[in-house]
Protein backbone atom coordinates (compact mmCIF):
# COMPACT_ATOMS: atom_id res chain seq x y z
CA UNK A 1 0.00 0.00 0.00
CA UNK A 2 2.88 2.36 0.79
CA UNK A 3 4.36 1.92 -2.68
CA UNK A 4 1.00 2.55 -4.35
CA UNK A 5 0.43 5.75 -2.36
CA UNK A 6 3.95 6.90 -3.15
CA UNK A 7 3.33 6.33 -6.86
CA UNK A 8 0.02 8.21 -6.75
CA UNK A 9 1.73 11.04 -4.89
CA UNK A 10 4.43 11.21 -7.56
CA UNK A 11 1.84 11.27 -10.36
CA UNK A 12 -0.19 14.04 -8.74
CA UNK A 13 2.85 16.21 -8.09
CA UNK A 14 4.26 15.58 -11.58
CA UNK A 15 0.94 16.50 -13.22
CA UNK A 16 0.68 19.64 -11.11
CA UNK A 17 4.21 20.82 -11.83
CA UNK A 18 3.90 19.89 -15.50
CA UNK A 19 0.62 21.79 -15.79
CA UNK A 20 2.13 24.90 -14.24
CA UNK A 21 5.12 24.65 -16.57
CA UNK A 22 2.72 24.19 -19.50
CA UNK A 23 0.88 27.38 -18.58
CA UNK A 24 3.98 29.44 -17.88
CA UNK A 25 5.98 28.38 -20.96
CA UNK A 26 3.18 28.75 -23.47
CA UNK A 27 2.50 25.07 -24.03
CA UNK A 28 5.89 23.39 -24.27
CA UNK A 29 4.92 20.61 -21.83
CA UNK A 30 1.75 19.58 -23.67
CA UNK A 31 2.49 15.89 -24.18
CA UNK A 32 2.35 14.64 -20.60
CA UNK A 33 0.01 17.02 -18.77
CA UNK A 34 -3.70 16.36 -18.43
CA UNK A 35 -5.11 19.50 -16.83
CA UNK A 36 -5.05 21.58 -20.00
CA UNK A 37 -7.04 18.90 -21.84
CA UNK A 38 -10.04 19.13 -19.51
CA UNK A 39 -12.45 21.67 -20.97
CA UNK A 40 -14.33 22.45 -17.78
CA UNK A 41 -11.12 23.80 -16.22
CA UNK A 42 -10.67 26.57 -18.81
CA UNK A 43 -9.36 29.60 -16.98
CA UNK A 44 -8.65 27.65 -13.80
CA UNK A 45 -5.69 25.54 -14.92
CA UNK A 46 -3.17 27.12 -12.53
CA UNK A 47 -5.49 26.63 -9.56
CA UNK A 48 -6.12 23.01 -10.54
CA UNK A 49 -2.37 22.39 -10.85
CA UNK A 50 -1.71 23.90 -7.44
CA UNK A 51 -4.47 21.70 -6.04
CA UNK A 52 -2.82 18.64 -7.62
CA UNK A 53 0.50 19.52 -5.99
CA UNK A 54 -1.16 19.96 -2.58
CA UNK A 55 -3.07 16.68 -2.97
CA UNK A 56 0.14 14.94 -3.99
CA UNK A 57 1.88 16.22 -0.88
CA UNK A 58 -1.05 15.06 1.27
CA UNK A 59 -1.00 11.59 -0.29
CA UNK A 60 2.76 11.49 0.22
CA UNK A 61 2.28 12.32 3.89
CA UNK A 62 -0.35 9.59 4.12
CA UNK A 63 2.13 7.21 2.53
CA UNK A 64 4.66 8.06 5.23
CA UNK A 65 2.00 7.53 7.89
CA UNK A 66 1.24 4.07 6.49
CA UNK A 67 4.97 3.33 6.52
CA UNK A 68 5.33 4.25 10.19
CA UNK A 69 2.19 2.44 11.24
CA UNK A 70 2.91 -0.97 10.01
Amino acid sequence: MKNFLGFVSFLLIAQGVGGILHELTGGRFHLWTLVHRLGFLDGYEIYACILLIVLGAAVGAASDAVKRRG
